[in-house]
Parts: structure tokens; sequence; C-alpha cells
């Protein structure tokens, strides 16, 4: 005990202001990287690999094994090799948002007309739930969607409740596939959008959502848009943005969460800017919190 102390004295000795933000710099860049990776199937490969280092790192403290050691000790740049393989899909993810980041303090947005459109949608939105027609509404933000609008049917129109209701009712051509919504208007619909890979939606009842919840969660994985799923069988509304997901919306806190979300003005402070565009979901509590 007394040489733990001795040692944590010893520590503190040296201890500089420079090394103080050395230690910050490497907690923000481990926070980072585990606030990319959390709610992916990496994040279960990343523990695997953590819990197999630590098992054979006491293995090789405890035993006297010169050749497994000199194996370990060799295997470690084949390890490193097959890291990104096996990361390929976060570390592209990451490498993309990092590429859209100038977007921040360069891209506005008019809301002029804004808080009619996410009144349109959440009136067509509730009554779509009510009568279980399943819709897939993709509002787009800064980064451009138009290559999935091109995989769908060209329509510019106005977003008025009834083009919604029309757009998802059964048995139409446009009824499958994604309505994107750009400013205020209907890019397109019956659009393919990207499926989620992350697993997210695996575990316990959300097993039993289909491609409409997979492809609102991937849209919100490769891109900052913000996805409305209504659901066919239960009539439930969910919201996707930045990777996860809110289910069981009713129409005020649709309403309220597409207001938050959508953020069609950027915040003039870089901080903010910064925050509501990687860490929207500590935004939204944060301004929650102030509400009440």
């Amino acid at each position: 005990m007394n040489q733990l102390i001795d040692e944590i004295l010893f520590i503190l000795q040296r201890l500089s202001f420079a090394s103080v933000v050395d230690l910050l710099l490497v907690t923000a860049i481990v926070y980072a990287l585990l606030s990319f990776l959390r709610n992916t199937r990496a994040m279960v490969l990343l523990r695997g690999i953590l819990v197999l280092y630590v098992f054979i790192s006491l293995i090789v403290v405890v035993f006297n094994l010169p050749a497994f050691s000199w194996l370990v000790r060799n295997s470690l740049p084949a390890i490193l090799v097959a890291i990104p393989v096996i990361f390929a899909t976060e570390i592209r993810r990451a490498l993309e948002r990092l590429g859209r980041a100038s977007q921040i303090l360069t891209t506005a947005r008019d809301n002029g007309d804004t808080p009619d459109v996410i009144s349109a949608i959440t009136q067509a939105a509730t009554r779509l739930a009510e009568k279980r027609h399943g819709a897939l509404i993709v509002l787009q933000r800064l980064d451009s969607l138009e290559e999935y609008v091109d995989t769908g049917i060209l329509l510019d129109a106005q977003v008025t409740p009834s083009l919604l209701l029309q757009i998802f009712h059964p048995n139409t051509p446009l009824h499958d596939g994604a309505a994107i919504i750009a400013d205020t208007r209907v890019a397109g619909a019956a659009c393919i959008m990207p499926l989620s890979t992350s697993g997210v939606l695996s575990p316990g009842a959300d097993r039993q959502m289909g491609l409409r919840h997979r492809a609102a969660l991937g849209t919100s994985e490769v891109s900052d848009a913000v996805s409305l799923v209504i659901s066919e069988e239960t009539g439930a509304i969910s919201v996707a943005f930045g990777g996860r997901m809110i289910h069981r919306l009713g129409r005020e806190r649709l309403e309220g969460v597409l207001r938050a979300f959508y953020k069609p003005v950027q915040p003039s402070n870089p901080f903010e800017q910064f925050m509501a565009r990687y860490f929207p979901f500590l935004m939204v509590e944060q301004k929650d919190t102030t509400e009440v």
C-alpha cells in the first residue's frame, strides 16, 4: 500500500500543464472514437479484442512462455493491418463526418416556411399512424440526398398533409420507399435508402421491425438527415437521427423532436454548431431541461 502511494505521489510530482493537456487530448480522442462506435457491431468486436488482449497479457505475465510471447509480439503487425479491415464501415463513416464538418460554419438554412413544413409532416404522420399506413419520410438537412432522390420518382411538390397521405396510401405506386423532403418541397418519392448494418434494432422486440426502420436508421447513419418512420403493423411513430432512434412518439412529442432535430438555422456559436451536428441528442436533452 505504501509503495502504491509513493508511486502516485511520484506521478503527481511529475505532472505539468503540458501533461494535463496531453491527457485531455487523448481522453477526447478516445471518447470521440467510442461515440462513433456506440450501438454498432464494431463495439462488440472491440470488446472481444480487449478481452482477448487482457487474457493474453495475463498469461504472458503469469507464466514463463517464451515461444508464446514471441508469437504474440510478432502477431501485432498483422493485427494492426486487420483492424482497418474489420472496422472499415465505421472508419468510412467517421471520415465522411469529418469531411462534412466544413459545412457547419459555411452553410445556413432559411427557416421562413419550416414551421409550416413540420406542422404538415406532423399532421400527415398522425393520420397515417391512425390508419396504420406504413411510411418513411426523410428530411434533408445539410448533407445532400440527391443520389437517393434519383433512385425514386421526382416530384418537386409543395409539402402538404394531403400529398403525403396520398404518397403512402396502400397499393399505390409511390407507397414503397421513402419520400425525401428538401427545404419546403417533396423532392422525390419511392426512393431507395441505405439499410442499417449497426445492429441497433436487433435486441428485444425491435428485432421484429422491418425494412422501413432499418432504412430510417441507415439513412441517419450515413447522413445528417432526420428520418420519420411509421410502422404498418402497429402504427407507432419513430424518428431516427444521428444513428439513434426514438420510438412511440405522440403528436406533440413528434413535433417537438422534429423542430429540435431539423435545425433549419444553424446556431451562431461554432461550439453549438458542432454539438448540434455530432451530438444532437445532448442538445435536445439540454433544451428540454431548460424549458422545464
